[in-house]
């Protein structure tokens, strides 16, 4: 059952085991103690255990230890293993009331989440089945009881991510050969122009190829460089008009945006100046809709709204989104100052550069500001120092629902197929096949994004977004202590919603004191609220 309506249920899919923290900022033990003296794997996580027994501890946000794989001793030990390994595929949602096959009222179609879970589900009968797990799995129609009633091209769907899922396989056991075949068949079936799932597919395709290619020596795993990293996330964090247009088209990124907008107007409530420090202003849309917010207060009439923005690369960009903040803001008569702040490194920053005025009420706002610098502790260390020393009223942070940090491969390969699947999902209910921001969005970031999840690892894997609970645990060294969203923001969410023809697709949930935002029952985002203790 699809609903707006917000349930106090944990929606979280991501298995964040791996991301523990405990109070000194350490991770526990990747590995247990079996008691023969051998490491295994904690319990309800897979990977491929080491064969040098060592012990990692790493910080959960930051350092990237990647076990080694492992050649199996008896096949049929493999086969025991394989529906433990892949469980999330066919694991249920939190909010997935109907089991795995949910046709619309109309009958026309099942969600992504739905055919990978599907895909899954055949995955694992394969795997476990005493036949040959060689050759291309060929669809016979229906599968079983539970794949009764899909259209031919679901089952099609279904197909592809089982011998996605195959290949991925193969991959882990360095059966490369085998892997390519597999992939060989995807890229035949598949396509970037067609159904959600087929687009999925061909990108995943790709960036599993790219990865047997470094693995196998075809092509260099040391990359990139920093160069085309650091480029990586200026392209996926920076301002575009493509974004814009998204935007105007997706209940899910506005539901995201006006819930915390509410959230920073309840954080400063009551306050005639007010200064908002924002760590992602981007193409500033969330910013009109908080200087609208501010002056429609009858109770407390703003007299001063400053936003200060702060970044390292789009200088120009972000001065242009400054100019036509100001043009708004004089169109409605509110009284604005814009201040950008431009720092080669985010260690350069300090308190110096914000201007302060101890009668202002501090805000900070970041929406996907601080998942790029995960991968550097250092900075976001120092971000979050000088943020605690301001003790802003209220900083609200909207990330990714996703756990794609895992050191785990296939667990971010599966994450990754549900993240993504549920964004392909929701841009084919709100745009047109043919549309070109779509196309844009498709073919530029979610590529890059995929590859890099998929086939980048150490410094160079830069997509790194975390599970809830993570951030969690990383804020409460800086003593700041999560705050239940107001049901204004969780109002704003379902209006904003109702206004699409296609709003109900998006799913609203708790998580502790969190709003969680999905498309069909995937999450897709988080917003909380924060404060200083």
């Amino acid at each position: 059952m699809k609903s707006n309506e917000v349930s106090p249920s944990n929606s979280s899919k991501g298995d964040a085991e791996n991301q523990e923290i405990d109070s000194c900022g350490k991770l526990p033990q990747l590995y247990e103690d079996d008691g023969s003296g051998n490491k295994s794997k904690a319990r309800d996580g897979f990977t491929f255990a080491t064969d040098n027994h060592q012990v990692h501890t790493f910080d959960a946000l930051f350092l990237d230890t990647t076990p080694p794989l492992r050649s199996y001793e008896h096949k049929m030990q493999e086969l025991a293993d394989i529906e433990s390994q892949y469980s999330e595929l066919i694991k249920q949602h939190a909010q997935a009331h109907q089991g795995p096959v949910q046709h619309e009222a109309s009958g026309l179609k099942i969600s992504t989440e739905a055919v990978i879970r599907l895909g899954g589900e055949r995955f694992i009968q394969s795997c476990s089945s005493t036949s040959s797990m060689n050759d291309i799995s060929i669809a016979s129609h229906p599968y079983g009881s539970s794949f009764t009633g899909l259209s031919d091209q679901e089952v099609k769907d279904v197909q592809l991510i089982e011998n996605l899922l195959l290949s991925a396989e193969k991959v882990t056991h360095q059966q490369y050969e085998r892997s390519i075949k597999l992939l060989d068949w995807c890229d035949d079936m598949s396509c970037s122009s067609g159904t959600p799932i087929q687009r999925l597919v061909h990108y995943f395709s790709k960036a599993l190829r790219e990865k047997v290619d470094k693995e196998t020596g075809r092509a260099s795993s040391g990359g990139s460089g920093k160069k085309d990293v650091e480029n990586l996330v200026r392209r996926v964090v920076s301002s575009n008009a493509t974004a814009t247009l998204l935007y105007e088209k997706s209940p899910l990124f506005q539901a995201g945006c006006f819930s915390g907008v509410q959230a920073l107007v309840d954080g400063v409530s009551g306050s005639k100046n007010v200064h908002v420090i924002d760590l992602s202003i981007k193409q500033g849309t969330h910013c009109t809709i908080l200087m609208q917010a501010l002056v429609s207060q009858l109770d407390y009439p703003i007299e001063h709204l400053k936003i200060t923005s702060v970044g390292t690369t789009s200088k120009q960009k972000i001065e242009q989104t400054g100019d036509w903040l100001k043009s708004f803001a004089e169109s409605i008569n509110l009284s604005f100052s814009y201040n950008a702040v431009i720092v080669e490194d985010m260690l350069d920053f300090n308190k110096d550069h914000l201007k302060l005025d101890p009668d202002e009420a501090l805000g900070v706002y970041t929406s996907y500001g601080l998942w790029s610098m995960i991968g550097q502790q250092d900075r976001l260390d120092s971000l979050m120092n000088v943020i605690k020393s301001i003790n802003p009223c209220v900083m609200v942070v909207s990330e990714a629902a996703a756990n794609l940090n895992s050191p785990n491969f296939v667990h971010r390969f599966i994450e990754g197929l549900f993240y993504y699947g549920a964004m392909f999902d929701s841009f084919e209910e709100c745009l047109g096949r043919e549309d070109e921001n779509r196309t844009i969005t498709e073919s530029m970031y979610f590529a890059k994004g995929i590859n890099n999840v998929v086939a980048s690892e150490g410094t160079e894997r830069v997509i790194r977004h975390v599970h809830i609970n993570v951030w969690r645990k990383f804020f409460a060294r800086f003593g700041m202590k999560e705050t239940e969203l107001s049901m204004s923001s969780l109002y704003q969410a379902n209006l904003v919603a109702e206004k699409f023809s296609n709003g109900s697709c998006c799913t609203f949930d708790r998580d502790g004191d969190s709003l969680v935002i999905g498309w069909k029952g995937t999450p897709i985002e988080y917003v909380t609220a924060w404060k200083f203790s």
